[in-house]
């Protein structure tokens, strides 16, 4: 029975639908959810909850997703964009605290834990975090281009591409969590991301807003979209020692720059398929969404929830659209369609008609050395597509929300 138990895994969920429990319970008087996808317990206050069931401000017409007259018979209708699968199930897996992790290879040497106590320098380039916090501070040349720091800083269960970098495990995140001095500092670590960014940490709780120097830092942010996957193994490493809770304030503020203000209009697709998803508690991303929904333009195009309502027969005997699709319906796939797509889940090399998010386009034009000049938006021929992905495999099979570095 031992060995039986010791071999076995975790089924991995196979669509964005299976990835995606916020909907689980989509109403606008949600249930006081006090229990994350990891089915960890956290408190809630009263007031949360009140937010989490709706906001009570929001006047907008409610919008029955794929029942929008002309927009659900018309293959014209049918988005070009779709969630990534790769980034719901890569944060899912994450929410879930890593159902299939294996252990770290090298020896459990609680090595974040003694950087975070300036005991040892991170690796390659020798400084301690004493020096990155005292020195590097307004120093964003230094911030924007050294690129084996943020592993150090924000350390995650999972390796990224900053190979002397240790994952931690959970024995190092219980020890983190109740050592005083490394939480000050990694306090201190992120407010001064927060600084880079043109976002000032007001309080204890994580409340968050610009900084006196946002409109120079948004320019940037805007412009230098790699700072998108630091943002979120940020979020991450929040969630993983100790301080969920401060993840939900800057999602919000992202989202408030990229729909409300357009300060920040790049961001968009990344706050709504990566930022959001962080966030382990249901009630809170429910929450943060449906802020998002309100805002979104063009409105139909809203690919993150809710699932469509049944009204009569005209959704047919399949009801409501799964959570987290566009809610607009598209023709039904034929076999070839679906061996084609089963496929693309499992390979990492690409076809002619695959259809990638702006932040998936990104990532492997990094990783193929083009940068961003040729990209263009989603849905458009990114150059060295198929052979970034097929390197992305060749290193070890790192899903693509590790941090990416130049190669």
């Amino acid at each position: 029975m031992g060995n039986l138990l010791g071999s076995w895994r975790f089924k991995e969920p196979s669509t964005v639908e299976e990835c995606d429990s916020t909907w689980g319970s989509d109403s606008e008087s949600d249930e006081p959810a006090a229990e994350d996808d990891s089915g960890i317990s956290d408190s809630v206050s009263p007031a949360e909850n009140d937010r989490a069931a709706g906001d009570p401000g929001d006047t907008s017409p409610k919008v029955e997703w794929g029942l929008c007259g002309d927009l659900t018979d018309s293959p014209e209708s049918v988005p070009k964009m779709k969630r990534s699968f790769y980034a719901a199930r890569d944060l899912y897996k994450y929410r879930h605290s890593y159902p299939n992790y294996k252990r770290p290879r090298q020896p459990n040497e609680y090595r974040n834990l003694r950087f975070y106590l300036n005991k040892i320098p991170l690796v390659p380039d020798g400084v301690y975090i004493e020096e990155i916090l005292s020195k590097w501070r307004g120093d964003y040349d230094k911030l924007e281009h050294n690129h084996t720091y943020i592993q150090w800083l924000f350390p995650l269960r999972e390796q990224g591409l900053n190979f002397y970098a240790h994952e931690l495990t959970q024995e190092e995140i219980k020890e983190f969590q109740s050592t005083r001095e490394a939480k000050r500092r990694f306090l201190a670590a992120y407010s001064l991301m927060l600084d880079f960014y043109g976002i000032k940490l007001l309080d204890k709780s994580g409340n968050v807003a610009r900084a006196p120097n946002w409109q120079e830092r948004f320019q940037h942010l805007n412009e230098s979209q790699h700072n998108y996957l630091r943002i979120t193994r940020i979020l991450k490493s929040l969630g993983e020692l100790g301080y969920e809770a401060f993840k939900a304030p800057l999602v919000r503020l992202f989202l408030e720059e990229s729909l409300c203000h357009n300060t920040l209009p790049n961001m968009q697709h990344s706050v709504l398929e990566y930022f959001v998803y962080t966030i382990r508690l249901p009630a809170t991303r429910r929450r943060l969404l449906r802020y998002a929904r309100q805002h979104y333009r063009p409105a139909h195009a809203f690919l993150w929830g809710p699932p469509s309502k049944r009204r009569g027969g005209g959704v047919g005997t399949g009801g409501s659209v799964g959570a987290g699709s566009s809610g607009i319906r598209a023709p039904a796939p034929t076999p070839e369609h679906q061996r084609r797509e089963e496929e693309g889940t499992t390979s990492t090399s690409t076809r002619s008609g695959i259809i990638v998010s702006s932040h998936d386009a990104m990532m492997c034009q990094d990783l193929a050395g083009g940068g961003m000049k040729g990209y263009t938006g989603p849905g458009s021929n990114v150059a060295g597509l198929e052979g970034a992905l097929m390197l992305v495999g060749a290193r070890g099979g790192r899903n693509e929300y590790n941090e990416v570095v130049p190669l």
